[in-house]
């Protein structure tokens, strides 16, 4: 605090304007504010949002997003990236006290995967489960993403239900012992059309019948807000089986407050609730170069104002 008064009280008097910038354009003292607060939750931008400013190296950029505030970051291709590049993340995010959210470790959304649960999907789910557990074992990123794949025109629906409750049940006993838990990621049918996993209430049953700690949601805010609505109401019936979140305006899908969603609520909601896991940045910007960058931060810093 006494750093911090320093700062502010010489950015007053006229001491420390000159070489201090904001993203923002803001004054000396708000930049140095604004760049030392940390957000309440653990928003999280992908390592690619911001090239304008952190350029494209992934160390320069969970710096840049440390730096301005975010205390995680998210990277959906974060398997299929050099182990040694993996280390080297893993390293920095440690040092800096960052978390990081789910990567995606299986999502084939033209492949009928765990509707038709049969020998040739399951040797090739395990084998994809077992490189996401040496990520895991690499990174510390726990949360590994999986969608279902394809429903099946032809097989009745309780039978395609059942087979990807086995095929969960499996891979999760799998998950569960090497300490890393598989996230189920429901997708909205206008935008992904043809998919068997599309609601909160599907996805929750589907986690409640797998009955393993290692089975649980992330809870796609964008998507839900297409497919069914009533967010809040959801996250409350579905909280025992949510362990992350991705975010989304809607439509547009970029950044809160660009759209109708009330992340501002919806956020003061989930920090009630004692929320303290990773909720993704998984959208866009609705503005290019360094002033969409400004405009992401900012859009985050106004949603984040929620009172507890």
């Amino acid at each position: 605090m006494e750093r911090r008064n320093f700062i502010k009280n010489a950015a007053a008097s006229g001491m420390a304007m000159a070489g201090i910038g904001s993203v923002f354009g803001a004054t000396a003292s708000e930049s140095v504010m604004s760049n030392e607060a940390k957000f309440k939750l653990k928003y999280a931008p992908h390592l690619g949002m911001f090239p304008e400013h952190a350029g494209k190296d992934p160390i320069d950029n969970i710096k840049f997003i440390s730096d301005h505030g975010f205390r995680a970051i998210f990277d959906n291709g974060l398997m299929n990236k050099p182990p040694e590049l993996q280390e080297k993340m893993a390293s920095e995010l440690n040092r800096l006290g960052m978390d990081i959210g789910p990567f995606v470790l299986y999502a084939d959304f033209s492949a009928e995967s765990m509707v038709l649960f049969n020998d040739e999907s399951r040797k090739m789910l395990k084998e994809r489960l077992q490189l996401g557990i040496e990520t895991y074992k690499r990174t510390g990123a726990k949360y590994a993403l999986m969608v279902p794949g394809r429903y099946n025109q032809k097989l009745d629906w309780g039978y395609q239900t059942a087979n990807v409750i086995d095929s969960m049940r499996e891979l999760s006993e799998i998950a569960e012992k090497e300490g890393m838990i598989i996230v189920l990621e429901p997708l909205n049918k206008r935008d992904h059309p043809g998919l068997f996993l599309t609601g909160m209430p599907q996805t929750y049953a589907i986690c409640r019948a797998v009955n393993n700690p290692s089975c649980k949601i992330v809870n796609d805010i964008y998507h839900q807000q297409i497919t069914e609505g009533n967010i809040i109401p959801n996250i409350d019936q579905s909280w025992s089986e949510i362990a992350a979140f991705h975010i989304g305006d809607n439509p547009g899908r970029k950044e809160p407050t660009t759209g109708e969603i009330n992340y501002k609520n919806i956020f003061q909601h989930i920090y009630k609730k004692g929320y303290d896991g990773v909720l993704c940045c998984e959208h866009g910007k609705s503005q290019q170069g360094k002033e969409g960058e400004s405009a992401f931060i900012k859009a985050y810093r106004e949603v984040d104002s929620f009172e507890v």
